[in-house]
């Protein structure tokens, strides 16, 4: 992999991790659609993108900064009372949430990926996520509009959507966000919560591979850029997520239409290009 393809994977990571379109459908569809020939079986290859999520989680960690530190004073129990009490129960139901993310990659991730992880079927999944958000849309509850009234329940229906993402090209961050909508929590709650419980999960993917991160001698060679690209995606993403706070209070209506629209065009473009040979 040479340096531009390096700085277009850790763009296209830390933009898509977020945005409710499918890094991983992404990952697989645009380097067949663009005849790169990048061997994603290849050693170094997962390792390298071992650093572009560690660069995103740091994005997320820096943007979210205050709740995570809020978390960790309540905690300690070295804040007010009423403020110690709201920070350990969302904390709690965080934890809740990544529950279902936690048995069901164990047991599933693997086979899940091997078995959907090309071009053609990775560009399906875009478009089923495209149906999957626009359902979203049009089944979502009655509006918590500060999402203060989230339960337990509520948390481990979300982490269960979220579940959903193991198949490549369904978006976890759209999956997420649908799983609150339906809950009766508006865009920008979901949302936030989403990138919360993202955080840890993404962490905990990275830390998971470390042992082969160490192992891979093709990633030493290539260190300098695979650092660079990590930079870059954390960068990415934390604009990203500034970006998508904000639009999602703005467009609590229909927020997650123009992504729908985007997968839907994108992943029936790119199978149909794939399939005449493109």
């Amino acid at each position: 992999m040479d340096f531009m393809h390096a700085v277009f994977f850790a763009i296209l990571q830390g933009a898509t991790e977020l945005f409710p379109v499918s890094s991983l459908g992404h990952a697989v569809v645009v380097p067949a659609l663009l005849h790169w020939g990048i061997n994603q079986a290849a050693p170094g290859f997962l390792p390298f993108l071992v650093m572009l999520h560690l660069g995103t989680a740091v994005g997320l960690l820096i943007y979210f900064l205050g709740d995570w530190l809020g978390m960790a004073r309540g905690v300690l129990g070295l804040g007010y009372e009423a403020e110690n009490s709201a920070a350990r129960g969302l904390l709690l139901r965080l934890i809740v949430a990544t529950i279902p993310a936690v048995i069901i990659g164990f047991l599933f991730k693997k086979p899940l990926t091997h078995l959907f992880a090309t071009p053609l079927i990775a560009a399906l999944f875009l478009v089923a996520n495209a149906g999957f958000l626009l359902l979203g849309e049009r089944l979502r509850g009655r509006a918590l509009r500060d999402g203060k009234g989230l339960s337990y329940l509520d948390a481990l229906i979300i982490g269960l959507f979220q579940c959903l993402a193991f198949l490549p090209g369904i978006s976890r961050s759209g999956a997420a966000i649908v799983g609150g909508l339906r809950r009766g929590i508006n865009h920008e709650a979901a949302a936030r919560f989403a990138f919360l419980m993202g955080t840890p999960i993404i962490f905990a993917a990275s830390v998971i591979e470390i042992p082969k991160l160490l192992r891979a001698h093709q990633l030493h060679a290539l260190f300098g850029t695979a650092l660079l690209a990590a930079i870059i995606s954390g960068v990415v993403a934390y604009a990203s997520t500034a970006f998508l706070m904000r639009y999602f209070k703005g467009h609590d209506n229909w927020a997650l239409t123009p992504f729908a629209w985007y997968c839907g065009l994108f992943g029936a473009g790119s199978f149909l290009l794939m399939l005449a040979g493109w």
